[in-house]
C-alpha cells in the first residue's frame, strides 16, 4: 500500500517503533527516485543538506513516489523555519532536521511545523500540501500527521540529548555517523570504538525515552548489525553510492586496450 500524506502511516510506524528499511537519495532526479520507490523501500530520504535539491527538483520526486509504498522523508539544509515552511507547503509531512544541539533547537524545529497558536508556521490556503485549497480540513488535521525526526551528530547534541528527548512533538532520533565521528575526533572512521560507544549511548537513551532511532550506513555488515542492535529506521544505502559502485564495477569488468600510441 502506498504511503499517503494523510493519514501518515510512516509516522504511525515510527511511533510504534516498527522496523523500517530506507534508502538515501541524493541524485536529485525524479527518475532515479521513482526507481528507488519501485524497489519497495519503506522510506526514502530526499536530501537537501548535502545534495543540490531544491523545491523544483523535490516536487517531481514527490510525484514520482505518490504511488509507491516508500514514504518520502526530506532533510532540509538547516533547521530553518522558512525552509521548513516551504517544504511543508509542497507536501512533505516527514522531516529530518539536521544538527540539533539543544532542547531550544528541538523546540524551534517542532514549532516550525505547527500553525499558530501551537507554532510559527506561516499560513497559505492554496498550496500543494492542501491540494491547492481543495482539502479544506488540512490545517485542522495536519498536526497529528507530521513526523519530526531530529539528527544528533555533535558532542553538544549528545550532551543535550536527554532534554531534547523531552520536547513535545519529537517523534524520533537519527544518528549521523559521519559528522559524529568527525566531532569526536575520528574523521572518516565511524567504526571507531569511541564513535560506536557514542552511537550505542544515543540509542539506549532514546529508547529509554520511548523514541525510535535511525541511522545511515552504506556498509551492509554495519546495516545488519544496527538492525540487530534494535535500530528502527535504517537507511541501508544511497542512490549515489549504488550508482557509482555499479558503473565502476561494470567498467572494470570490460577493460579496454588502453590509449592509442
Amino acid at each position: 500500500m502506498a504511503y499517503t500524506a494523510l493519514p501518515n502511516s510512516f509516522r504511525r510506524d515510527i511511533l510504534a517503533r516498527r522496523r523500517l528499511i530506507g534508502c538515501w537519495s541524493s541524485l536529485t532526479s525524479h527518475i532515479t527516485t521513482e526507481i528507488l520507490g519501485q524497489a519497495g523501500f519503506d522510506w526514502i530520504l530526499l536530501d537537501c543538506e548535502h545534495a543540490p535539491n531544491d523545491l523544483t527538483t523535490l516536487i517531481p520526486q514527490l510525484m514520482a513516489l505518490k504511488d509507491s509504498r516508500s514514504a518520502p522523508v526530506v532533510r532540509p539544509p538547516a533547521n530553518d523555519p522558512v525552509l521548513i515552511k516551504r517544504l511543508l507547503d509542497i507536501g512533505f509531512v516527514n522531516l529530518l532536521l539536521p544538527f540539533i544541539e539543544s532542547a531550544a533547537a528541538a523546540q524551534r524545529a517542532v514549532a516550525a511545523t505547527r500553525y499558530p497558536p501551537l507554532g510559527i508556521r506561516g499560513v497559505s490556503n492554496a498550496q500543494r500540501c492542501n491540494r491547492y485549497g481543495a482539502h479544506a480540513e488540512y490545517a485542522q488535521q495536519i498536526h497529528e500527521h507530521l513526523c519530526v525526526l531530529l539528527q544528533i551528530e555533535s558532542r553538544a547534541g549528545i550532551d543535550a540529548l536527554d532534554e531534547i528527548l523531552q520536547v513535545p512533538g519529537v517523534d524520533g532520533i537519527f544518528i549521523g555517523p559521519a559528522d559524529l565521528s568527525a566531532a569526536l575526533g575520528h574523521f572518516g572512521d565511524p567504526g571507531h570504538r569511541e564513535v560506536q560507544a557514542a552511537i550505542a549511548d544515543i540509542h539506549a537513551r532514546s529508547h529509554a525515552a520511548g523514541k525510535a532511532v535511525g541511522i545511515l550506513t552504506v556498509v551492509e555488515a554495519d546495516a545488519r548489525r544496527y538492525i540487530e542492535q534494535g535500530f528502527e529506521f535504517v537507511a541501508v544505502g544511497t542512490d549515489q553510492a549504488l550508482f557509482r559502485s555499479a558503473t565502476q564495477g561494470l567498467r572494470e569488468r570490460f577493460p579496454s586496450d588502453g590509449p592509442m600510441e
